[in-house]
């Protein structure tokens, strides 16, 4: 994101936004924050939604060149302005820009843009800018801090074009990517920049604090980017960038947050506003691996602390236990139980395989709800 009147509100902002836990509001040896989970694309149709399909899905494995690329996703790209009150030079207090990034459209019929909270965070007022020229007001639909995404809605749908959606968890090192944004604001809007995978399923950690699963490029992603599409060469957005977790200080690292994990909370911010997230409230301590891989001992996720009458503590886990299982898919650190529980919905009855003292049990849990930020 752009912020020609607040440069330090990013990092400030990556410090906030990623302090409280998804399994349990605690720590792992920092804390454990949202980890964005896996899931399969799939069109956006939920049997609890109010409305019917978002954006588009395609298995199309036709490689574009990147002008052709350029071209089709372009028209799709929106620059997101942030406006908040402040005293102009005048004295007087009014509404003044404060911040920009990008964002992209996701259904051209309903006027649905997904973009990144921190773009619009605070934001009095919202603008959007098109590919043929038009400003036009928007609505914040919904955001969510702990993932960094948000939901926008223009009212004039006139002429718009969405984007097509790839799926992020078929990416692979090396595969080449597009970036496409507005760095430095709507002077340099839709500029287009390529790269590769430098890897995925990348930790990350800003001051102190992790993140987990994000897509790494050498792609330049700068500010303003922020919101803007990830863009594989079949001309589907594999990804929503990030300079929230790029300005990390070295050259020719971007991340982008993958967009089959994005897709279950913009799918709830479509539907109520809000996201709602499932926790088991435990942290865990990744630093058992190590321990285990040279002791011989079986991977998991081994529970450091664990909330007094939350989930996990009604299902009688405790700390000092290492989850192995969730349902049936083995669990080898925390990453994997967080992604795990991610496919499942506050509310649901799952099964934790685990070991203690030795012995593997089992025992099920109901997912609470994570406290919102």
């Amino acid at each position: 994101m752009s912020r020609p009147r607040a440069q330090g509100k990013v990092l400030a902002y990556a410090s906030l936004c990623l302090i409280s836990a998804v399994i349990g509001g605690l720590s792992t040896v920092a804390a454990i924050p949202y980890i964005y989970p896996t899931s399969t694309v799939a069109p956006l149709e939920s049997a609890n939604s109010s409305f019917t399909q978002v954006a588009n899905y395609t298995t199309d494995q036709t490689i574009y060149p990147v002008a052709q690329i350029a071209k089709n996703v372009g028209p799709a790209v929106v620059g997101v302005a942030n406006f908040q009150t402040g005293r102009s030079f005048s004295g007087k207090s009014d509404l003044q820009e404060v911040g920009s990034g990008s964002g992209f459209i996701i259904d051209a019929k309903k006027g649905y843009i997904a973009t990144n909270n921190h773009v619009v965070e605070g934001a009095q007022k919202i603008t959007v800018s098109l590919s043929d020229g038009r400003t036009l007001d928007a609505k914040l639909i919904g955001a969510d801090p702990r993932t960094d995404l948000a939901v926008l809605q223009i009212s004039d749908t006139t002429n718009l074009t969405a984007v097509e959606l790839g799926d992020s968890s078929k990416v692979e090192v090396g595969q080449s990517v597009v970036a496409i944004g507005n760095p430095g604001g709507d002077e340099f809007a839709r500029s287009v920049t390529t790269g590769v995978i430098s890897a995925t399923n990348r930790t990350l950690n800003l001051q102190g604090v992790a993140s987990y699963n994000l897509i790494q490029t050498d792609a330049a992603i700068n500010p303003g980017n922020s919101g803007g599409p990830l863009v594989n060469y079949q001309g589907q957005v594999i990804g929503i960038n990030s300079v929230k977790y790029a300005e990390t200080g070295f050259e020719g690292m971007g991340f982008a947050i993958p967009i089959s994990d994005a897709l279950p909370t913009i799918q709830q911010l479509i539907a109520s506003g809000v996201a709602k997230h499932p926790a088991l409230l435990v942290s865990t301590d990744d630093q058992y691996n190590t321990y285990a891989k040279t002791n011989n001992k079986p991977q998991g996720a081994y529970i450091s602390a664990v909330t007094l009458n939350g989930p996990a503590a009604k299902a009688g886990i405790q700390q000092g236990d290492v989850i192995t299982k969730i349902n049936d898919t083995e669990i080898q650190n925390s990453s994997d139980l967080i992604r795990e529980l991610y496919k499942n919905k506050v509310g649901d009855k799952v099964t934790l395989t685990y070991i203690r003292d030795g012995q593997i049990k089992q025992t099920e849990a109901i997912l609470g709800e994570l406290a919102s930020t």
